[in-house]
């Protein structure tokens, strides 16, 4: 593992960078101009910028987000969201056809429909007693433990409902302020031994997803020609190791405190975080620039 001072200093070796947002490119109020402008330098020279999220939206309710918090649209060429990849797998059938809806009202955007899937389910939203499966965007309070949502759980486990879980992130950070997260949900539902489905990072379905719209843009690179950026271990790098894709580890977002990130990270601290976690990035870097 090599600590860089700069996405530039790695660049030549890559075609495209698979990016993360929150965490590296923004914190969910406002961008990181260190990092757009890592993007934009980047782009200058070629290469192609998929930012791979694990947000539970459309790439549309994504892209408006990103115009909000003020990331200009000339860092990046289009977007890979967990939100897709669950969306497809819904509309194939994956949860059935009536659906116990977790998340936040403007995450409705959810159940539009999908022109690419052949002949899809018509899903109905249902109360859990009369649902076939769970769509989990999220918690309806990202501020209380995940634990509240036990009573229903072990009502879901027992009637065998599968959870499809569209954003496999635990916490992000708004700012300052920690926010649960789809995944913690589908954590715990799992440890009450109910059925959880995954399609965002660090699993194959969203990066498959990636690949598809990174090739609509020309010619794929092979995986060796791909870097992924990302705060995340257990998503972020996790992920891109299982995919065999080169991974810039940036340390100042969730594992700051772990990783003793100021401007960069402590490098024995990084070196018993990721001894700990038994997960090695490529590269580290304390924030993206």
């Amino acid at each position: 593992m090599r600590i860089v001072e700069s996405l530039a200093e790695i660049a030549d070796g890559y075609d495209a960078v698979f990016c993360d947002l929150w965490g590296c490119l923004h914190n969910g109020i406002t961008a990181f101009p260190e990092a757009v402008e890592a993007l934009r330098g980047f782009r200058a020279k070629g290469g192609k910028v998929v930012l791979l999220t694990n947000a539970p939206r459309p790439r549309a309710d994504v892209a408006k987000q990103l115009d909000r918090f003020a990331v200009p649209t000339d860092c990046w060429d289009t977007i890979a969201t967990s939100g897709d990849s669950a969306r497809a797998a819904m509309f194939r059938g994956a949860i059935g056809d009536k659906v116990w809806f977790m998340g936040a009202d403007y995450d409705q955007t959810f159940f539009e429909p999908l022109k690419v899937i052949e002949d899809p389910v018509e899903i109905e939203q249902v109360p859990l007693e009369e649902a076939t499966g769970i769509a989990c965007l999220g918690p309806f309070d990202p501020h209380a433990d995940p634990a509240v949502n036990r009573p229903e759980f072990l009502y879901a486990k027992q009637k065998g409902l599968k959870l499809l879980c569209a954003n496999p992130d635990i916490v992000v950070d708004r700012g300052d302020t920690r926010e649960w997260c789809a995944g913690a949900l589908a954590q715990l539902y799992e440890e009450m031994g109910g059925e959880s489905l995954y399609f965002g990072k660090p699993h194959p379905p969203i990066y498959d997803l990636a690949r598809r719209r990174l090739s609509e843009l020309g010619n794929l690179p092979g995986d060796g020609r791909i870097l992924a950026i990302g705060d995340g271990i257990g998503t972020d790098v996790k992920g891109a190791l299982g995919e065999d894709i080169d991974v810039l580890f940036v340390t100042g977002g969730l594992a700051a405190e772990e990783t003793k990130t100021d401007r960069q990270p402590d490098p024995a601290a990084l070196e018993a975080y990721v001894e700990a976690v038994q997960m090695t990035p490529s590269y580290a870097i304390g924030f993206l620039r």
